[in-house]
């Protein structure tokens, strides 16, 4: 999904039903909140639903793209993110397609907690597993992530072409995404993502081409006093 240029961000604007033949949105959204009162990196783990602050999120984010031209809502295969994607396809009429390539990165450090001060990066047999922050050497190669995820994005575009689409994934995957969208370097700073709990990552699409990239918060409300800890 190369573009001429790096695109331009914006802020939203709202497109609604009646859009330019040749503009797609694809909506990248992260997940809501996850119950997870024992704090660890659930990463790819079965069995983590939202919480109900995480199902609030999904059923805001469903109200504030209501009147939106989605014609195509696409998932990642784990509850939390399903379960994100139920109130919009409800408010479409659409059934939730299921994509692998938007799955959450894998992680060595899944299932094991990883806060600071508490968690497993205090005990020196993991430190073995930090020495390339670049690639990184603890998980999925931030490459091998964007293409995939790129990937799905080109397959949703294609789908909602003239229209919308939503994909539920992430936020690591949603922000190397974005990463590469706007020709940035993919390693960074975890604490610098722009991606909280169920925010919006938008990619305006003219044709093939990558025009604009916008972000938005629909759950603001809900986010103080949130965990997005393995998300």
């Amino acid at each position: 999904m190369a573009a001429e240029s790096a695109p331009r961000s914006r802020a939203s604007q709202g497109h609604l039903i009646g859009m330019a033949d040749d503009t797609t949105i694809v909506h990248l959204l992260r997940h809501g909140e996850v119950h997870n009162p024992e704090g660890i990196l659930y990463g790819r783990l079965p069995d983590f639903h939202l919480s109900e602050r995480g199902q609030e999120m999904a059923q805001q984010v469903a109200q504030s793209i209501r009147d939106r031209d989605v014609t195509y809502i696409v998932s990642s295969p784990l509850e939390r993110a399903q379960e994100t994607a139920a109130p919009i396809a409800a408010a479409h009429g659409l059934s939730i397609a299921t994509d692998a390539r938007v799955i959450e990165a894998d992680n060595i450090f899944e299932g094991q907690r990883v806060g600071v001060g508490d968690g497993v990066l205090r005990q020196p047999k993991a430190w073995r597993h930090l020495w390339n922050p670049f690639t990184p050497s603890w998980g999925e190669p931030y490459d091998e992530l964007a293409d995939r995820m790129h990937g799905a994005i080109r397959s949703a575009r294609d789908e909602a072409r003239g229209h919308e689409a939503v994909i539920v994934s992430h936020q690591l995957p949603i922000w190397i995404a974005r990463l590469k969208a706007e020709n940035r370097r993919l390693w960074h700073d975890p604490r610098r993502r722009e991606c909280s709990l169920a925010s919006l990552t938008s990619l305006h699409f003219e044709g093939d081409r990558l025009a604009a990239v916008e972000y938005g918060e629909p759950a603001a409300a809900l986010l103080p006093g949130a965990k997005g800890r393995g998300a």
